[in-house]
This record gives C-alpha cells, sequence and structure tokens, in this order.
C-alpha cells in the first residue's frame, strides 16, 4: 500500500480519493495517535477544526468532526478561516492538536485533510505514519459521557485577526493595497485586517461560492490582480493562494514581486531592526541565486534546504532562525507563526511601504533576480541522476562556464519517472542554451527502456 499522506496532508479528489469514510476514518485514528496523552489520564482531548470554503469542505469537515467527537475528542469549529489561522488558533487556545480542511492552490475539485500537533506544529513524518498505521486497527470508540462534543469557535477570526495586528512594526495609513482573495479561506479575515491597520483596501476574489476557489485569480493567476493595481493607482497588490499560507505581491508598476523578492525585503528590515536571528535566512534550493548574492551584499547568509515547507521549519528550528520560505510565496515568521502566512507576509510588506515610504518597487530593487529556466526530462531513470558520469561530466562544465554568474541544479521528482533541470545565468540566452544541452544529456543518459 503506498503511503496516504503526501508532502503536505492527505490530498485528492474529493469523493474520488478522498472521502466521507476515508475522512471519518481518519480522524478517528488521528484522535488517538495526537489525543494519547489526553486520553491515558482519562481526559477527553480538544481540537481545532478549520476549512476553506469549497463545496466538499462542509462534508469533510462534518465527517472529520464526526470521527473526532466519536472517538472522544472535545472538538472546536472554526469554520472558514485560513490555515495559518487554524495552527494559531491551536496554540492559542491550548488545544492537543488540530485539522485543516483545504487544498491550498489546487482548483475546486480537490481537498485535503492536514493535521497539525499541539501548539500548531506540523507532524513529523513518524506520527504521519503512526495515524496511517492506526488506521488497521479497531476504532477507539467511547460511550455515555466518554464521547467528544462539538460546538462553534465563535471568536476565533476575532483572535487571529488580533493576533495579526500585533505584529504590525507601524501602521498601514495612507498605502493603498489591492488584495486578491483567490475565492479563498482569506475572503473573509484579509480585507478585515488590512482596513484595521489604516490601509485604503480594494478587494478582488472575495466573493467565495463554493467552486471558485483560485479560480483565474490568487497568487497562481495574477493577471487580475495587475490590472485591478494599474487601474486603482494602488501603491501594492498583494495576492493569497486558496488556504491563504502564500502571498506574492504586484508593485505599483503591475510588476509581479516573487517569493524570492519579498523574503529579501522582510530579511533587510529584520536585520535593520535587530529581530533576524543570525543574520540568517532560510530558503529552499529553487530560490534564485540573486537572493543569495543580494544577502550577501547585505551581511545576511542564506542557509539552504530541500524543496517544501516543512523542510524549511525544520532548517529553521534547527538553528532557532526567525525567517525562512520559499520562491512561490510560503514565508515564515518564527516570531509569530509555526507556518507560512500569506496575511501576516502581506501586512509585513505592506508596513515595509508604509514605514520607509518607498515604493515596493525600490523595496524589491535590493534583489536583481538572474533568468533562471528549467525543462522537465520526462521518461528518465531519476535515480541516476546524481551518479552517472556523463551527467556529471556535463553538469561540471556547465558550472565551469557559468562561474560566480549562475548556477545548475538537478532536481530527480519525488513522484514522477523525470528530472527537472535548472540553469540560472547572466542572461537568458545563456541559461536556455546550457540547460536545454544538459537537458538532452540527461534524455540520453538516463532514458528508461519503454
Amino acid at each position: 500500500m503506498s503511503r496516504l499522506f503526501g508532502t503536505d496532508g492527505v490530498r485528492g479528489l474529493a469523493n474520488g480519493l478522498l472521502t466521507a469514510e476515508l475522512a471519518l476514518s481518519l480522524a478517528q485514528a488521528a484522535a488517538v495517535v495526537l489525543g494519547h496523552d489526553q486520553m491515558v489520564e482519562g481526559k477527553r482531548p480538544r481540537a481545532v477544526i478549520a476549512r476553506d470554503p469549497r463545496a466538499s469542505g462542509e462534508f469533510i469537515a462534518a465527517a472529520v468532526e464526526a470521527g473526532l467527537a466519536s472517538a472522544g475528542v472535545d472538538v472546536y469549529d472554526a469554520g472558514v478561516l485560513p490555515t495559518p489561522a487554524a495552527a494559531f488558533l491551536i496554540a492559542d487556545l491550548g488545544a492537543d492538536f488540530g485539522v485543516m480542511i483545504s487544498a491550498s492552490h489546487n482548483p475546486a475539485p480537490d481537498n485535503g485533510i492536514k493535521f497539525f500537533a499541539r501548539g500548531g506544529l506540523k507532524l513529523a513524518d513518524e506520527v504521519e505514519d503512526a495515524i496511517e498505521a492506526q488506521l488497521e486497527q479497531d476504532a477507539f470508540r467511547p460511550v455515555g459521557i466518554g464521547v467528544g462534543r462539538i460546538q462553534r469557535f465563535a471568536d476565533a477570526e476575532d483572535r487571529y485577526v488580533v493576533h495579526l495586528l500585533s505584529t504590525l512594526p507601524n501602521r498601514l495609513d495612507g498605502v493603498k493595497v489591492v488584495l486578491d482573495c483567490a475565492h479563498g479561506a482569506a475572503s473573509g479575515c484579509s480585507p478585515q485586517v488590512f482596513k484595521n491597520a489604516g490601509a485604503d483596501v480594494v478587494v478582488i476574489g472575495a466573493e467565495p461560492d463554493g467552486l471558485n476557489i483560485n479560480d483565474g485569480v490568487g497568487s497562481t493567476h495574477l493577471r487580475q490582480l495587475q490590472d485591478a493595481v494599474l487601474a486603482h493607482g494602488a501603491d501594492l497588490g498583494i495576492a493569497h493562494d486558496g488556504d491563504a499560507d502564500r502571498c506574492l505581491a504586484v508593485d505599483h508598476e503591475g510588476t509581479v514581486v516573487d517569493g524570492d523578492q519579498i523574503m529579501a525585503v522582510l530579511a533587510v528590515a529584520l536585520k535593520a531592526a535587530g529581530k533576524l536571528k543570525d543574520d540568517v535566512l532560510v530558503a529552499t534550493v529553487m530560490s534564485n541565486l540573486g537572493l543569495k548574492i543580494a544577502l550577501r551584499n547585505e551581511g545576511i547568509s542564506l542557509r539552504e534546504t530541500a524543496v517544501g515547507d516543512r523542510y524549511v521549519l525544520e532548517g529553521m528550528r534547527a538553528g532557532g532562525f526567525s525567517l525562512g520560505g520559499e520562491q512561490s510565496g510560503h514565508v515564515i515568521f518564527a516570531d509569530y507563526a509555526t507556518t507560512g502566512d500569506g496575511i501576516l507576509t502581506g501586512l509585513q510588506l505592506a508596513a515595509q511601504v508604509a514605514g520607509t515610504g518607498r515604493t515596493l518597487k525600490q523595496l524589491a530593487a535590493v534583489m536583481t533576480k538572474l533568468p533562471q529556466l528549467m525543462i522537465n526530462v520526462k521518461d528518465v531513470d531519476k535515480h541516476r541522476a546524481r551518479t552517472d558520469e556523463g551527467v556529471s561530466a556535463a553538469v561540471a562544465d556547465a558550472e565551469r562556464e557559468l562561474g560566480d554568474t549562475g548556477r545548475v541544479l538537478l532536481r530527480p521528482s519525488g513522484t514522477e519517472a523525470l528530472v527537472r533541470v535548472m540553469v540560472e545565468a547572466g542572461d537568458m540566452a545563456t541559461a536556455t542554451r546550457i540547460c536545454t544541452d544538459l537537458a538532452a544529456v540527461v534524455e540520453s543518459r538516463l532514458a528508461l527502456q519503454l
């Protein structure tokens, strides 16, 4: 049997892979594993549950709540809120664990179940494995006073909003911002937070109907946000994804500011404020080389991790670092959150515009993005990508040619028989030529015999 948990919970087509029956069983199994400490003391564990506005989230959340309560867990239903809100509320309430129902930036037919441990922390692989193993056991079904109760977490959104506002170094008065909420979980609280912070707010993508989440809007579809920023003469635009754990931005000229540039701006600001632990930023190997160069010029070190926010989190915790993230806009502030928070990131970025009096374009100029090209080479033996002598020789030749002006990254896919070949260079023509040549070598040396 293949592993049920992926890189970010259990995710798939709602009513396809992810059925109500599976959701209920997963919840019962998670209750035993994550609520064990309370159960052995004869107490009922407490869990927070939230979801994004997908139509399928209604029946999946109901199944999860039924599974938890039937296994003796008291459930606090926070309703439609972002993933980082769920993580925050688990810690704020002192709950034993929590559940987020969302498929993030995926289209509406998909959904997912993500569990958080006490404190709002993501689960380690071995804990997820324990939940999967528990699925094979008889469900724990207490009776009488042992069953859990389900109640509405009435002030959940207010708690989260107050928390976000408490992180601001300064108010946003005088800043005009367009918010694209992706018809997702941020549709209610993000506009409220920015308005309470003093910003002049224009909102798009904030009319969720259960089916339109991420549909042509949000951080994966920035054209509407770019147009709105220009049409309204805004200072900047902020785009969330469906569960609002990401943030991408647009400057006043409609130019996209990606996660690497956002991290550069915020790292410099935190260093100036004396709040960047050890003057270190944690990011993945996929971040643009321009980020590393910009940070070095500012006296900031870059610690690189494997691709995935869980690896960024591991790197941050290992060194106690305060800031990390991904090019996708998944930015983590360890002083305020246990996971990426798109609203928090957008607030901090807007605060720099308001506090410095500089435009986002000027702030983002701290980093120059190097041209980057990636080619996916399919139907190859990905396991030999780093050991084949011919491939290694071709990579070495490319790296010698690029010198300090670029880099090469070969990354085997975790799920498919393909190798991602990525090249950065001082100009796109060079990046294209070297990447194309390397991809041809990978294809010829590692081709599968079909």
